[in-house]
């Protein structure tokens, strides 16, 4: 096992998409939660910790994976989550589809495994890396896994419902006339698909979550009034 796990791992990081995503990965998350690694877990959360490092971004972006599964065995180091968060709010390559290198998806894998992790400090984190300034639009439904991350850490009785919308209320604070700024834009489809996804689930605060997320959607496109003038804007 030892011999393949390593050419596993080496696969991981591999530019082929049939090589690393349609093999290795799939391997890799079967082994760990069939408990055939439970013996080695420490030591593969290490190891995908420092392909945070890597100067290839399909090594970046799918060890936060590796590490999902990892920490869904029961098995997590404060550590992997400093270096995680670090590694998230800086990545800069955010795309989610390479037609060479196929999927990327830092936002939807980074999700994945703050939405693990499950902490408060998690949720802050999601919120933090969604607001972020970038020039990449939300193309791949990379709203759809970060709001399901989100309402998996609110299935928490004890997580403030509300608190990463003040990470939110910051962003839409600095508004202006003109275009839509992109993070606004990817924050305001993360907000409707949380709502989606919170609105459906048995949360231990679930109407806290659902009218904070509305009263913000609505702040940022009021309802017209009952009874107003037609436009042709």
């Amino acid at each position: 096992m030892g011999a393949d796990l390593d050419q596993l791992l080496t696969d991981l990081a591999a530019a082929d998409p049939a090589v690393r995503d349609e093999k290795a990965y799939p391997e890799l998350v079967s082994l760990i939660r069939s408990g055939e690694l439970d013996d080695r877990l420490g030591a593969l959360g290490d190891a995908m910790v420092g392909r945070f490092g890597h100067p290839e971004i399909q090594a970046r972006t799918f060890a936060p994976l590796i590490l999902a599964a990892i920490v869904d065995r029961g098995v997590a180091e404060q550590g992997w989550y400093e270096a995680f968060a670090a590694w998230w709010l800086a990545e800069t390559d955010l795309r989610g589809w390479d037609d060479r290198l196929g999927w990327l998806h830092a936002i939807a894998h980074g999700a994945d495994l703050a939405g693990a992790f499950g902490s408060p400090e998690a949720l802050v984190l999601i919120a933090r890396r969604v607001t972020a300034p970038t020039g990449y639009h939300f193309a791949q439904m990379e709203e759809d896994r970060v709001a399901r991350a989100v309402v998996r850490i609110l299935t928490r009785p004890d997580v403030d419902p509300t608190a990463w919308l003040s990470v939110v209320d910051g962003l839409f604070a600095t508004g202006e006339p003109g275009p839509l700024p992109v993070p606004v834009a990817n924050t305001l489809a993360v907000l409707r698909a949380t709502y989606v996804m919170a609105d459906r689930r048995d949360l231990p605060h679930r109407a806290a979550v659902t009218d904070g997320i509305a009263r913000r959607l609505h702040e940022a496109f009021p309802a017209y009034p009952a009874q107003c003038e037609s436009s042709t804007r």
